[in-house]
């Protein structure tokens, strides 16, 4: 389609281009987490990230060391969350799956039946 100019003549109509986007880090700071805890209410969705120092497994009380809080709008952590599963599983397949831990909040029901909900650490 053509859109008319200033002149009588059509100009052809051209292409909307995404903006570019250029990241700086010259500011940026590097973390380490191997605990992650989210939480939201209707306006944010709140990620605190800590550390799990507690290398004994046996241990009943665990103590997290929490580092950094980021706190995103819902659209963000909308978007953070249909990118996620994507990086996933480009690291699975490039290393191979990750099995995680699963620890139950409440023992295993013993009659057969659907299985009562859990947490993942």
């Amino acid at each position: 389609m053509s859109e008319p100019s200033t002149n009588g003549q059509a100009k052809p109509q051209t292409e909307v281009q995404p903006p570019t986007i250029r990241w700086d880090a010259s500011t940026i700071k590097n973390s380490y987490a191997n605990v992650c805890n989210v939480s939201s209410t209707q306006e944010e969705v709140v990620l605190n990230f800590g550390l799990n120092q507690a290398w004994e497994r046996e241990s009943r009380d665990v103590q997290v060391q929490l580092t950094n809080r980021i706190i995103l709008s819902p659209f963000a952590a909308k978007r953070l969350s249909m990118l996620l599963p994507a990086v996933m599983q480009q690291y699975e397949a490039r290393y191979g799956p990750i099995h995680l831990t699963v620890a139950r909040s409440e023992p295993a029901p013993s009659a057969a039946g659907a299985p009562k909900p859990h947490a993942v650490k």
